[in-house]
């Protein structure tokens, strides 16, 4: 009888240790690996393209958790945080598995623009088929191969070409697991964001794969804030989900991002030569003269107003502006001056005591 009871504890155990089979493009990823992974896409004008994908997977079963950038091809910072990101020692100890696409609209990045050959926007067409236009093969191979094998995923992305973003945190804020991985992140700002259809976070949500989106920075420009708070949001987030040990020394009490229920754009009144008064981070006061926008053939100067209190969280880059153009995207935030040390403290005294800070300084981009 004892016999008998040991094999079946035996057989338990070792049924218990067994990996669980994960596999991605064909090829099967055992625990303690790293596999990079080259998963074909639709020829480009009969040229065979692929998309490349690291796949790190602990010694240990834990989440699964893909961190993509790229979306749109135009923007790069998400492709510096993860490389940085997977040169980190600390990845040695991951408990799960973490897949890496820095770049998903390989297509676009070719040709430095946002979208497609087609000119579609690939993050409008999720969950995408198999039979449809270019941008829906697309969706539906990302997300049968790389979101229904996940459990997490953090998106990686920046302002559209001509406009820059405040490093911050989009997510549903009324979920509370999000919402605890959003303030984990540690990015000045958390936005609560609703879902946009055809969207990448939407069509993973469908699929009960909740999404963080990490916004900072401008296209087609390397933002060395930005990706500092990236990498360090990475691993934050891959800490609370228990992948990767906790600091050693004992930490300070953390001090929460703002969060902000509301935002809109801020439109030019007028046409003409737009001069900003204010930038990111800036908080402003209902009224406050934020920009002038002038004739070049006179001397007319049009002001352009906040419309409430809050924080400038997204500007256009560009000084030639139309009646109509989006200007400042402000966040709706009454507390200035708690909004003012925050963002400061976000953006300057984390970074300066995050453990990464040498690895940053040896990689810091001009």
């Amino acid at each position: 009888m004892k016999t008998l009871l040991s094999l079946l504890l035996l057989s338990t155990l070792l049924f218990s240790q067994t990996d669980k089979k994960l596999t991605l493009g064909g090829v099967d990823i055992k625990k303690g690996s790293n596999v990079t992974i080259n998963i074909e896409l639709p020829n480009l004008y009969n040229t065979p393209t692929t998309m490349p994908v690291l796949v790190m997977r602990g010694k240990h079963e834990g989440p699964v958790v893909f961190i993509c950038a790229a979306v749109h091809g135009d923007e790069l910072n998400g492709i510096e945080i993860i490389r940085r990101f997977r040169q980190l020692d600390i990845l040695k100890k991951l408990r799960g598995t973490v897949i890496l696409v820095p770049i998903v609209n390989i297509y676009g990045v070719m040709n430095l623009s946002r979208y497609l050959p087609d000119r579609r926007d690939l993050n409008r067409h999720f969950p995408g088929s198999t039979h449809g236009s270019l941008a829906s093969r697309m969706a539906d191979l990302f997300l049968n191969e790389i979101v229904k094998k996940s459990d997490l995923g953090i998106d990686l992305h920046t302002a559209s070409i001509h406009k820059s973003n405040l490093p911050q945190i989009r997510t549903n804020i009324k979920n509370p697991y999000t919402l605890k991985l959003a303030k984990a992140f540690e990015a000045p700002v958390i936005l609560h964001s609703e879902i946009r259809d055809g969207s990448l976070r939407s069509a993973s949500q469908d699929m009960g794969v909740p999404i963080l989106l990490y916004e900072a920075g401008e296209a087609l420009r390397f933002d060395e804030q930005s990706i500092r708070i990236g990498v360090k949001g990475l691993v934050n987030v891959l800490r609370t989900n228990k992948m990767l040990p906790k600091l050693q020394k004992k930490q300070k009490a953390k001090k929460l991002p703002i969060i902000v229920r509301s935002s809109s754009w801020l439109r030019a009144s007028q046409s003409g030569v737009i001069r900003t008064i204010k930038g990111l981070g800036d908080t402003v006061k209902k009224g406050e003269i934020i920009a002038y926008i002038n004739e070049p053939l006179n001397d007319k100067s049009h002001k352009l107003q906040a419309p409430y209190d809050g924080i400038i969280i997204g500007k256009s880059e560009i000084p030639l502006i139309q009646e109509g153009d989006a200007v400042f995207h402000i966040a709706n935030f009454k507390k200035l001056s708690l909004a003012e040390k925050k963002i400061l403290y976000f953006c300057e005294d984390a970074l300066e005591n995050c453990e990464f800070i040498d690895f940053n300084d040896e990689e810091i981009i001009e």
